[in-house]
């Protein structure tokens, strides 16, 4: 399965009707594995209780993965007779008629699982600008949840209130905008997860609540646990949850009468998951801007590699002069004609695999010193004699 292609969510249908066993687990346990892979917080790192294996998805391809299946385990326990792909539609265009723009223009025509996916897709797409692009995923994603949340109440009433959805998105609002304007010093990573907090929310001219009237909107246990997971995160942000912190936290569960058990599971769950993954995570890492470029152009270089590697390898045996500069150039530095000559074959290349058309767009030439990198692990390993297998 590709998330990235078209008919994805049919494939994904398809496995999951082979192993349907987490759409039966109670819904507390479905939530903390969403949480547990990075879905709540916004940074997907990996698939939901392995229910596909990410192979080497991308991170917003697994959280297109992560949304579909939170969907589905949604309709799944809402005992409902409609269609799945029907009902997430319908969802989606009750959505867009509360004037929530970013669906304009998919919904016309026949309902099919095709459609769904350019929905998700549109649902989960993030700013095109590679500089911009990390910062923008996390608090756009760590959002994804308001729209299962909003699923499970269409689903009981068949109909979205737009009272609903304001009000549980002006609670959000008002609670984690208390936790990060509390904060005594912030740094640029705060800033920067408050002006984009702010310009994720759909509702920008709901009326501001204060703590008390949001504290009273969020009625079901499940909202209850989503937002002391957003406050959790929103503390963490400086790499520390610090005591004065802690206190709030344990204030705010108090409040929303979540058990001291649970408030203390969140924090702890929080701990965990950014001690373990802040290296992966962009709003988190130590790495600068440039620095973050290269990672992650670098390793959507891999995937790209790994997904053609098999017609790649038959294109490079079909190029015999490249072969050469290729093998040698694991033993030695090219001169800038032989970079030259390598560069210019492998657009060649590039032009019969459409999956690696992006090389091709204005700026793809500045990643084929990286695809360069890379495709020496395509070649037999007689011809590079210190390659290690990772």
């Amino acid at each position: 399965m590709n998330p990235s292609a078209q008919g994805w969510i049919k494939k994904l249908l398809l496995e999951v009707s082979e192993n349907d066993a987490f759409l039966n687990v109670e819904d507390t346990y479905f939530y903390d594995a969403l949480r547990g892979c990075g879905f709540i917080y916004g940074n997907n790192l990996d698939v939901i209780l392995a229910v596909v294996d990410k192979k080497d998805f991308t991170e917003e391809e697994i959280s297109k993965t992560n949304l579909l299946l939170a969907l589905l385990y949604t309709h799944h326990n809402a005992n409902t007779n409609t269609n799945f792909v029907d009902s997430a539609i319908d969802f989606y265009s009750s959505i867009n008629e509360l004037k929530i723009s970013f669906l304009q223009g998919l919904l016309g025509g026949k309902k099919s699982s095709e459609k769904l996916e350019k929905i998700i897709h549109k649902r989960t797409q993030i700013d095109a600008n590679a500089l911009t692009k990390n910062f923008k995923y996390f608090i756009i994603n760590a959002l994804l949840y308001l729209d299962v949340l909003a699923y499970s109440e269409f689903l009981k009433k068949a109909s979205i209130s737009i009272d609903y959805l304001r009000n549980l998105e002006a609670s959000i609002e008002a609670i984690i905008m208390n936790v990060l304007n509390s904060k005594s010093f912030k740094n640029k990573y705060d800033e920067s997860l408050i002006k984009l907090f702010e310009s994720s929310l759909r509702y920008h001219d709901s009326k501001a609540l204060g703590y008390k009237s949001a504290i009273t909107n969020i009625t079901s246990h499940l909202e209850k646990n989503y937002i002391l997971d957003l406050a959790c995160m929103a503390t963490w942000t400086d790499k520390k949850i610090d005591k004065n912190e802690q206190r709030f936290l344990v204030t705010l569960g108090t409040d929303l009468n979540i058990s001291k058990d649970r408030i203390r599971e969140s924090i702890s769950s929080v701990n965990l998951f950014y001690s373990v993954n802040k290296d992966n995570i962009a709003l988190l890492s130590s790495k600068n801007i440039v620095q973050s470029f290269y990672t992650n152009s670098s390793n959507m270089v891999s995937k790209l590699i790994s997904r053609n590697r098999k017609r790649l390898y038959r294109e490079l045996l079909d190029s015999k002069e490249l072969m050469v500069l290729l093998t040698q150039s694991t033993v030695r530095d090219l001169s800038q004609d032989e970079q030259k000559k390598v560069q210019e074959q492998l657009l060649d290349i590039f032009k019969s695999i459409p999956s690696l058309a992006i090389f091709m767009l204005p700026g793809g030439a500045l990643l084929l010193p990286l695809v360069i990198k890379f495709i020496p692990k395509l070649l037999p390993s007689a011809f590079d004699e210190n390659r290690i297998d990772d």
